[in-house]
């Protein structure tokens, strides 16, 4: 047999009988005719809650285009915008809606029946078990003879009809709507790629968080932005100094304090009680200063961001010291500090600090956290340690989430590959280990979930635990991909020159084809079909950068989500789209907010640009994921034969007497 009989005895557990595997069978070898469901394929959201709820709402445009296909000719523009806000935000334009139609049974049996279209022409390409699983619990048989009713059409019209009059009849129209809306917007997407970069700088990292645990298929390739915060959850103190520090420099406290209930009152009285006199403005933070609530809380922002950024340089120098392996013993800081002449010596020169007003910095021992510092990081440790919230969603970025991912012949990852010089995958020397390419970043995702799941205080999670920092600000982390992070020297030195972070190999030659063909070939990949898609650099749109590279075997997807990088890039981030027609890079402009969308049925303005296209459209047998599923029925075959000639005995549910 070509499979081993303890595996085939496992899988009769889930199907104990021929009939039943002949079923299955027969389902599978029917779901690789239907046409590839679409997939999306998103990056870099630090934190954007509200526009990325938003896509989700909208399919990141394909629930608009689906619904101009249907009825564009028959509405006008104001009508398919208001059709469209409906099926986005089904709660609050339903109340608007009602208060200007004067005929409301005439509004529901025309609105519900539009609706039952759209989502018919979705589920078009669904098997009957995942239209199922998707549909709500309360309204799904209704919502399923309603979609029954759409495809037997006139055979089934008067059923449809009465159905549809005595829900008006009993009240339940409102509830009936909101769960077909809900349903589409489940059914617009199969699955959706986050390219990593969830945290940081956007305001509602937790809500993001929330979305996508509530999603029905969702895979995430960690970014370094993800990373640190899931060191953080697994105990990396220096990782932790980063967060608190990031969220202060961006002004976006409400993350850690509403949405993970972690205290920053002991920082905020360690700021107070160490920093009050400190008049320096380089620490003010990276966003308009109207959009803090007062001078006060301005004044309390830059205070904390200061005393938890003395404390990261304290933390991150111990770490090196600690961690002679990690290579980075010229990035020490306070050390190179003379605190008499207020300069700072950088490899051959020497500059002039900015800012010399350190309270809390013992000359003589510089990277030493004062007692008052070592109760305040315990206390903030804890906070961190505690959170029930935290920790789930970085379990979720575990259990779903990993280094890279392969999703039919796309290789996804956030940063980079270790390239070397010459082009070729280069080897890097971590932890007494030689690696490259695939073996590399197999190795630091092993590292990664043992920082997380490993047995506390051993050797090897405390290893564990301090390379996840490594992993945020390392020059050989794939997530990351520079040759060092200039924290310090843009806080403290004026000469921009020293400022620069310098990327690795990968960015010269990631528009090479051959370099790329290369990386496929290392993750088993045919370089002649497959493709890279990546985020962490911004494509600079304003500046011509196209984000298609190397012949079209690599795509970027980061272009500028984040509000932050906006103005930088000139769009607000692009998403892909693969579905049976091919894969198409949308540009999306910036979502003005989500009152804007439900009152004035503003949407996501985008651009669509069909990257590549099938001559035929594509079913889920020409994809890699039909690969799979006709491995599957192989097996099954096998089983099917073990149960006929009698290797397994079938078993059977006893009949009720």
């Amino acid at each position: 047999m070509k499979n081993d009989p303890k595996y085939l005895k496992l899988l009769s557990n889930r199907l104990p009988n021929a009939a039943q595997v002949g079923k299955e069978i027969i389902l599978l070898e029917a779901l690789l005719s239907l046409p590839k469901s679409p997939e999306l394929f998103i990056s870099d959201i630090h934190g954007e809650h509200e526009t990325f709820q938003h896509m989700l709402r909208n399919g990141s445009g394909i629930i608009r285009q689906k619904i101009a296909e249907l009825f564009g000719g028959k509405l006008g523009d104001k009508d398919l915008r208001r059709l469209a806000a409906l099926v986005y935000y089904p709660h609050e334009k339903l109340q608007i809606i009602k208060k200007e139609s004067p005929d409301l049974e005439g509004f529901y049996m025309d609105t519900i029946q539009k609706l039952v279209s759209i989502a018919y022409e979705f589920t078009s390409i669904y098997t009957k078990r995942k239209i199922d699983r998707l549909l709500s619990s309360e309204y799904g048989l209704i919502i399923s003879e309603l979609l029954q009713g759409e495809a037997l059409g006139e055979r089934k019209r008067e059923y449809k009809e009465k159905l549809l009059k005595t829900v008006i009849e009993i009240g339940e129209c409102d509830e009936l709507i909101i769960a077909l809306a809900e349903f589409i917007q489940r059914i617009a997407i199969s699955k959706i790629h986050v390219i990593g970069d969830i945290y940081d700088r956007g305001p509602g990292a937790e809500a993001v968080m929330d979305s996508l645990i509530d999603y029905h298929a969702v895979d995430i390739q960690w970014g370094n932005h993800d990373i640190v915060w899931m060191g953080a959850a697994s105990g990396s103190l220096a990782c932790m100094a980063n967060v608190i520090r990031l969220s202060l420099r961006y002004a976006n406290t409400d993350t850690l304090e509403k949405g993970y209930g972690i205290n920053l009152i002991p920082l905020a009285s360690f700021a107070l009680e160490h920093y009050k006199e400190d008049k320096s403005l380089i620490f003010n933070p990276k966003v308009n200063p109207e959009d803090l609530l007062n001078e006060s809380e301005h004044w309390l922002n830059r205070i904390m961001h200061k005393a938890i950024s003395i404390i990261q340089f304290k933390l991150e120098e111990q770490l090196i010291e600690r961690r002679p392996d990690f290579g980075l013993s010229h990035r020490k800081m306070l050390s190179n500090i003379n605190f008499t002449t207020g300069e700072i010596q950088i490899e051959e020169n020497a500059y002039t600090l900015k800012d010399t007003y350190f309270p809390t910095i013992d000359p003589k021992h510089p990277v030493k956290l004062s007692k008052e510092e070592e109760d305040l990081v315990v206390k903030l440790s804890e906070s961190f340690q505690q959170s029930s919230k935290l920790k789930k969603h970085v379990q979720f970025l575990f259990e779903k989430g990993s280094m890279y991912h392969i999703s039919n012949d796309c290789l996804l990852f956030h940063g980079s590959i270790p390239i070397d010089e010459h082009g070729d995958l280069a080897h890097v020397d971590m932890l007494g280990k030689k690696l490259k390419g695939k073996q590399y970043l197999d190795f630091l995702d092993k590292i990664a979930r043992e920082a997380f799941s490993g047995v506390e205080q051993t050797p090897e999670n405390n290893l564990a635990v301090d390379m996840m920092w490594y992993l945020w600000a390392g020059p050989q982390s794939p997530l990351f991909g520079k040759d060092k992070m200039t924290t310090f020297e843009r806080y403290f030195i004026n000469d921009t020159s020293i400022h620069k972070e310098v990327k690795g190999f990968y960015y010269h030659y990631r528009d090479d084809p051959a370099t790329i063909a290369k990386i496929l070939a290392d993750f088993d990949l045919d370089p002649e079909t497959s493709l890279i898609i990546n985020g962490h650099v911004p494509v600079v749109v304003r500046k011509g950068e196209n984000p298609i590279k190397a012949g079209g075997k690599l795509i970027v997807i980061d272009g500028g989500f984040a509000k932050a990088y906006q103005e930088q890039t000139g769009i607000a981030g692009y998403t892909l789209i693969f579905d049976d027609q091919g894969k198409q890079i949308i540009a999306h402009l910036p979502f003005e907010s989500t009152d804007k969308a439900i009152e004035d049925e503003v949407d996501i303005l985008s651009s669509e640009t069909l990257y590549s296209y099938s001559h035929k459209p594509l079913k889920v047998a020409d994809i890699r994921d039909g690969d799979k599923i006709k491995d599957m029925i192989e097996d099954l075959k096998e089983l099917l034969h073990c149960y006929r000639s009698g290797l397994l005995t079938e078993r059977f549910q006893p009949q009720n007497s």
